[in-house]
């Protein structure tokens, strides 16, 4: 089936599942997992540090960016590289989300300028790679030559640019916020960054909801208590692709986490 005939919910779980996938080098493994999703075709991107995956099935082509790996030197210095910069496009863009993009970006845009008349594009990526996921949806969207992109899914994102970066973001961007995860509060807004699309928030339950803001305050210090009592800290327990996941299937299945 074409991810379009898919609802919200089966989306955002399928696009978590190939955002957490994007995280294996083992390229067969990953051609064999995605596979059993009805992708026929897998490209692994992989230049100077920075790496992504392509999926094709029949009807749809995605773009799934790998998130930070603590091991990777290119990755931390990407995170911390926070200098807002001129983007190819407008506003400003964080140097180091941007320079990770700019790696891949000739390759990855070859390939969609070769597949554009056949199949939807999408993009999706956790962490550092949903800033790059966003980055590189931006371009599409603002070059002519580029097919339109269908949907953005992000799981853990940071701020990626200035107001005048995010307002100019013409792609339906869906972003993944889980309770207390602390990468989706960096940059700081002090620095000028904000955040783009709209936002889904799993609370302290890993339920789904539109909290008020004083509501989110109190939930957000109820996860960081219930984080502490377990000897945990939940600002980066929170951040993990794994809670994303297992948020997104009981999501999916209705069975939510009784409150109290």
């Amino acid at each position: 089936m074409a991810i379009s005939g898919l609802n919200f919910k089966e989306r955002s779980l399928l696009f978590a599942n190939l955002a957490s996938i994007a995280y294996s080098d083992d390229v067969d493994d990953v051609t064999s997992k995605v596979k059993n999703l009805g992708f026929t075709k897998v490209n692994f991107y992989n230049y100077g540090g920075a790496q992504a995956y392509r999926f094709v099935s029949k009807d749809d082509v995605i773009i799934a960016c790998r998130g930070t790996q603590p091991g990777e030197f290119n990755d931390i210095r990407a995170d911390l590289g926070a200098i807002p910069v001129m983007a190819e496009t407008v506003g400003r863009v964080h140097l180091g989300f941007k320079q990770e993009v700019d790696e891949l970006w000739p390759m990855v845009k070859g390939d969609l300028l070769t597949l554009k008349k056949e199949r939807a594009a999408w993009f999706c990526g956790h962490s550092l790679g949903a800033a790059m996921a966003t980055i590189m949806a931006s371009r599409c969207n603002q070059d002519a030559e580029m097919p339109d992109i269908q949907e953005l899914y992000t799981y853990g994102s940071p701020r990626v640019g200035n107001r005048k970066y995010v307002n100019s973001l013409c792609v339906t961007h869906h972003r993944w916020v889980n309770n207390n995860d602390i990468v989706t509060r960096v940059p700081l807004r002090l620095m000028g960054y904000r955040h783009h699309g709209e936002e889904h928030y799993m609370n302290a339950w890993g339920n789904v909801r539109n909290p008020t803001g004083w509501q989110r305050v109190k939930d957000r210090f109820r996860g960081m208590w219930w984080g502490l009592k377990k000897g945990k800290i939940d600002n980066f327990g929170d951040h993990s692709m794994v809670n994303y996941i297992e948020n997104l299937e009981r999501y999916n299945s209705g069975l939510e986490v009784q409150q109290y």
